[in-house]
C-alpha cells in the first residue's frame, strides 16, 4: 500500500514536471533577456588601457621570476659542485 502511494506520488510529481517545462523555459529565458540587457561593452580606451595592465604585469613577473630561477639555479650548483668535489 505504501509503495503504491509512493510510486502513485513520484508519478505525480515527475508528470507535473513536465507539464511545468514550457512555462520554467519562458521563466528561465525572460531572466536572461533582462540579464543581457544590463551588460554593456567596455569603450576602447577601456580595452586599451587594460590591455596596457596586463602586458606590464606579465613583464614584471616574467622578470621575477627569471630572478629567482637565477637564484635558486647558482644555489643548486653550488651545493652540487661542494658535493662532487668530497
Amino acid at each position: 500500500m505504501a509503495k503504491t502511494v509512493a510510486v502513485a506520488e513520484q508519478t505525480s510529481t515527475g508528470v507535473q514536471q513536465i507539464k511545468s517545462l514550457p512555462e520554467r523555459t519562458r521563466s528561465f529565458l525572460k531572466d536572461v533577456r533582462s540579464e543581457m540587457r544590463k551588460v554593456v561593452s567596455p569603450s576602447r580606451a577601456e580595452v586599451q588601457s587594460t590591455t596596457t595592465v596586463v602586458i606590464v604585469t606579465v613583464f614584471i613577473f616574467a622578470a621575477y621570476f627569471w630572478l629567482v630561477d637565477n637564484i635558486i639555479g647558482r644555489g643548486v650548483e653550488s651545493v652540487l659542485r661542494l658535493a662532487g668535489n668530497q
